[in-house]
């Protein structure tokens, strides 16, 4: 199964994929955990371009370019593979983020992102989408604290420093797609206690896992490194 999470900056993914990953782990499921852009050796040079500040002059057409070579990548060398091995793949970002932030906040026509995603990816879309909602303002404040808690953290901060109004075109992106596609996202409420999150997406996913079960061990990465699969 394919998992993937989406939502503005500061709605909590990357602590969300690993409550998941955790509880999956529990239940001897094998997973694989990975992002984007950056799941792979390639994506993370290519992440290194698309997130830095410095690079704010990035056309959006040179954006979605790139978004679509680490997608390429991400999907012929890590997820297609892991997913033939039966694992369960959770991935923090995929198609739709392209749709959103490139498509709907920059302005490209969605007819252009659509036949990209159709030349690269074909039909294969998630079986799970997790949406974290909450509003604009509430993200970017949880995104520039996390920001100014360290260099690393500051070093991908070219999307925090868009305007107001480009996080909002974002998030109603996001509920217009999950609202053309019910069966496929799960809308939760990411402003509460992210223990609160954590046993919604459970509660969604969890159902559907037991449905077509697949036991034994999870990979982790770690700040975008993979490692070698828990014991």
């Amino acid at each position: 199964m394919f998992i993937t999470f989406e939502g503005i900056e500061g709605s909590g993914k990357t602590t969300q994929v690993r409550q998941l990953q955790s509880f999956l782990e529990k239940r001897g499921y094998r997973c694989r955990l990975t992002r984007e852009p950056g799941g792979t050796a390639v994506g993370e040079k290519i992440r290194r371009i698309l997130l830095d500040p410095a690079n704010r002059g990035i056309s959006p057409q040179a954006e979605l370019l790139l978004y679509i070579a680490d997608r390429v990548q991400h999907v012929t060398e890590v997820i297609r593979p892991a997913l033939a091995e039966g694992r369960v793949v959770i991935c923090d970002r995929f198609a739709d983020a392209s749709v959103v932030y490139q498509g709907v906040a920059r302005g490209l026509d969605a007819e252009l992102v659509d036949t990209l995603h159709r030349l690269v990816l074909g039909e294969f879309v998630p079986d799970i989408t997790i949406l974290l909602d909450l509003p604009a303002e509430t993200g970017l404040r949880r995104a520039w604290e996390r920001i100014g808690a360290g260099p690393a953290e500051a070093a991908e901060s070219r999307f925090e420093e868009e305007a107001l109004d480009f996080h909002r075109r974002v998030r109603q992106g996001y509920l217009d797609l999950a609202r053309r596609e019910p069966d496929r996202f799960v809308v939760v409420d990411a402003g509460r206690d992210p223990s609160r999150v954590t046993a919604d997406i459970i509660a969604a996913v969890a159902p559907r896992l037991e449905a077509r079960r697949s036991p034994a061990h999870c990979a982790d990465y770690r700040e975008g490194h993979r490692t070698e699969p828990l014991k």
